[in-house]
């Protein structure tokens, strides 16, 4: 009624103007009258028309469409999960470390003469390194020998006179106790020969550590002491200096922690499977760079702590590999995944079709009668391209993939069936790492 009142209101108005202009150009009154009550009629009309095409309901039967009395049912796409064997895998960050370290040092004290490598060379075992002035300890093995030399002596005389002293006891021209004291003084220098010839390897050995050599086979650090500094030997009362230091690189170990519940899931995998259980020791490592795709390097789990650390609630794990390329390097970073399942067959979706409400996983599963289920599902890993599907669907469904904004409640719809295949996933597939 409103719409029809402005209608009325704007047709007077307009009309009161062409009334008032009608005898200015020869018309009259009654002519003008009459067209204004004709305007108003069919304005009139016109917004009866106008009014009825806005209420609730009410469409216009100019322009309302005929689709035979229903509409269509939306088309949406429908897939079946792919199902596949896979091997799922438990991630982690692990560090690179040395199988073996040493701390070269010097074990004799002296002033340095020579260094006979370069920085960063790679040693063997046995290998000269260093060279400490020998010439103070040249000196010192010969002070030992010629005391040994002095004790052999002692001894010679000493056994000369108990062999002269026998008959004369026989005799009675010595007594019993002086014949005594004679082999005494033998048994005496007999003992400091032995304590002599000990000196002189004593003297011979410290010669010998004028000698640095590699310890074990490795890459060498940088020379930490220049020729012609004085270098402290090792001992009791001091702490040796350290000349350079040597780390193993083939093979060499890198060390993850493992959450506590994977802890234990490993160890009802173990109960269940043989020693070679996944996360066990022997089981496959896989290990990648932070410059690689996948986990291109495979090596063995060989150590598990035998606690757990109280603060952080992880246990300490070990892998070794075989760094035949020399890629690694102790202290390096690197991404470490762990067998965490034995191999199975999985039903798989891609993220798209899984819907979210609030704390639940859904998707919509297409019976006979083409109207969408909703179904809760239960999500595992994301396996080439695809989510794992623990529960909630089985191979045989028909899933809805794309178009879930299409499907309302108890409406049919226009499924279109496609076959749904494995992405191409960037990197290694995690199913299929080769095992060392």
């Amino acid at each position: 009624m409103r719409a029809r009142y402005v209608v009325l209101t704007l047709v007077l108005a307009v009309g009161a103007a062409i009334i008032a202009m009608g005898p200015l150009k020869g018309r009259s009154v009654e002519a003008g009258a009459q067209a204004l009550a004709s305007l108003a009629a069919s304005a009139l009309s016109g917004a009866d028309e106008t009014v009825r095409a806005a209420l609730p309901g009410r469409t216009s039967t100019a322009h309302k469409p005929d689709n035979g009395g229903a509409d269509a049912p939306p088309e949406v796409t429908v897939s079946q999960p792919v199902a596949q064997k896979i091997t799922e895998w438990d991630e982690y960050t692990g560090r690179f470390d040395a199988v073996e370290a040493v701390d070269v040092q010097a074990r004799v004290s002296g002033y340095l003469d020579k260094v006979n490598f370069t920085d960063g060379q790679e040693v063997r075992a046995g290998d000269l390194l260093f060279e400490i002035d020998p010439r103070p300890f040249e000196r010192a093995l010969e002070q030992a020998k010629a005391e040994l030399n002095q004790t052999k002596v002692r001894v010679s005389n000493a056994s000369l006179d108990v062999e002269r002293g026998r008959p004369l006891l026989k005799s009675d021209y010595i007594s019993k106790k002086t014949f005594d004291d004679r082999e005494n003084i033998v048994r005496d220098a007999e003992a400091s020969v032995k304590v002599a010839e000990a000196r002189v390897k004593a003297a011979e050995l410290d010669l010998s550590f004028c000698r640095v050599t590699a310890p074990i086979s490795g890459r060498l650090s940088r020379t930490l002491v220049t020729p012609g500094n004085f270098v402290s030997g090792g001992g009791a009362d001091k702490a040796a200096t350290i000349l350079t230091t040597i780390v193993t690189q083939t093979p060499i170990y890198i060390y993850f922690d493992v959450s506590e519940n994977n802890a234990l899931k490993y160890t009802r995998l173990s109960e269940a499977h043989d020693k070679g259980a996944p996360g066990m020791l022997g089981a496959a490592v896989g290990v990648g760079l932070p410059d690689e795709e996948g986990f291109p390097h495979a090596g063995r789990l060989d150590f598990l702590d035998n606690r757990l650390d109280q603060g952080t609630g992880t246990l300490r794990a070990r892998a070794v590999i075989a760094n035949k390329a020399h890629l690694f390097s102790p202290g390096m970073f690197a991404r470490v995944r762990l067998q965490g399942s034995p191999e199975y067959t999985a039903v798989m979706l891609p993220d798209e079709a899984i819907g979210t409400d609030q704390a639940n996983r859904f998707v919509y599963v297409v019976g006979d009668d083409n109207i969408p289920v909703r179904r809760l599902v239960k999500l595992g890993p994301l396996v080439d391209g695809l989510r794992v599907i623990r529960e909630g669907v089985n191979a045989e469904d028909w899933v809805v993939i794309r178009g879930q904004q299409r499907v309302g409640p108890d409406q049919k719809i226009a499924p279109k069936h496609i076959p749904l295949k494995v992405s191409d996933a960037k990197g290694e597939p995690a199913s299929s790492v080769k095992k060392p």
